[in-house]
């Protein structure tokens, strides 16, 4: 087993281009979409594009090497902390009031770690330096990977929400990392 370790002091490449990107105009909704309607792991959707932008493709083996690692993780705790909090956005009669308003803040800031637990899962396991193959091309290596991430889940990608999310990565540099 790996041991992961998030406080080294600073964060790690993945979790600041992962901040960055977010941070962008119109990333939050597209993210969403790809969520809830194709089924989107979103650290795994930044993690292909966080490859992409250094110069990594990521292959059908790759991808399903990365998703086998995290689902576990995902399913029991991320997914299980993000549906009490939303859950926790219209409460039942008579759980209301700060009290409830805290523990919704409490479990919002629970789901984040656990979103950065799983970030740091992804680049102990799998290092950006030897994931995938070399691509100088990093728009080319983004688009790949995205595409092998869709075959991998089978499914379709609402074509405007996974454009947002490319041309974010392309716009956001990566820092942290020496190629």
């Amino acid at each position: 087993m790996t041991e992961i370790d998030v406080y080294k002091g600073q964060p790690s490449a993945f979790w600041t281009f992962s901040l960055a990107v977010y941070g962008r105009a119109g990333v939050p909704p597209a993210c969403l979409t790809l969520q809830d309607s194709s089924g989107v792991d979103v650290n795994i959707l930044l993690f292909s594009l966080f490859l992409g932008r250094s110069g990594r493709a990521l292959s059908a083996t790759d991808i399903g090497a990365i998703v086998a690692t995290v689902e576990p993780w995902r399913h029991d705790i991320v997914a299980v902390l993000r549906m009490a909090r939303r859950a926790l956005k219209e409460p039942p009669a008579p759980f209301e009031g700060p009290a409830i308003v805290l523990l919704r803040k409490n479990v919002k800031a629970a789901e984040l770690e656990a979103e950065r637990i799983q970030q740091e899962a992804l680049c102990v396991n799998f290092p950006w330096d030897r994931a995938g193959q070399a691509e100088p091309d990093t728009a080319r290596a983004c688009a790949g990977n995205i595409e092998a991430y869709r075959a991998h889940l089978g499914t379709t990608f609402d074509e405007q929400a996974a454009g947002v999310l490319l041309a974010a990565a392309a716009a956001t540099e990566i820092k942290g990392v020496s190629k």
